[in-house]
Formats: C-alpha cells, structure tokens, sequence
C-alpha cells in the first residue's frame, strides 16, 4: 500500500532550531528548513553532520568553507554539503536560503 502521508507546513507556525533554522515539511527520508534573513558576522563554528544538506540561495551573500575548499554562496546558487564533512559559514550580506537534508537534520539530535 502506498504512503498516504501528506503534510502541508506553514512556515509561519513552524518551530525554530537553536540556530536560528526553521524546520518546514519533513518526511521519513528528507526534511527542509529556512534560513531566513540571517545576519552578517563572524564564521559559525566549524561542524560534522550526521546528515547529508543541500540547498538554495534565495537572497544574501555567504561563503561555505568546506573540506579546505571556500565557495561564494550567491542568490540563484545551490550547493551540497556531504554527510561528514568538516565545514563552516560565514554570512557576508544578509542571507536566505532553503536546505533539505537527508536523513532529517532535526530527528534524534543530528542538529546538536
């Protein structure tokens, strides 16, 4: 029988992250956030996610530095960051941006 789950998200009443994400539709397999209007200011620190992310540039400016690689993060720009990587962002210009990870980011503590 097929899945018959169907969800529809308001990111309005979304929940937000400690970091400042808000978490959209989430599946079994692939979850989405927003970043939305994050502002410019020193690297985040640098991470190893238990996940898989790619997303999108909707507005803004940042750099990803990633696996001794920077990469200038502009609207219309997609990226992918694999499971394990050592990276880190810095937002050069105010910034939104959609992701989507895989397996979800926010399941069993993978966003800590």
């Amino acid at each position: 029988m097929a899945d018959t789950s169907v969800k529809k998200v308001d990111s309005a009443h979304s929940p937000k992250g400690e970091m400042g994400q808000k978490y959209l539709a989430s599946g079994t397999t692939v979850s989405m956030r927003l970043w939305e209007d994050e502002q410019p200011g020193e690297a985040k620190p640098e991470a190893q996610r238990e996940y898989e992310t790619v997303g999108y540039v909707i507005a803004g400016r940042a750099e990803l530095h990633i696996e001794g690689q920077t990469l200038l993060l502009e609207p219309g720009n997609s990226w992918i960051v694999p499971k394990g990587a050592s990276h880190s962002y810095k937002i050069l210009e105010a910034f939104t941006a959609v992701e989507a990870t895989s397996p979800p980011a926010q399941i069993h503590g993978r966003d800590e």
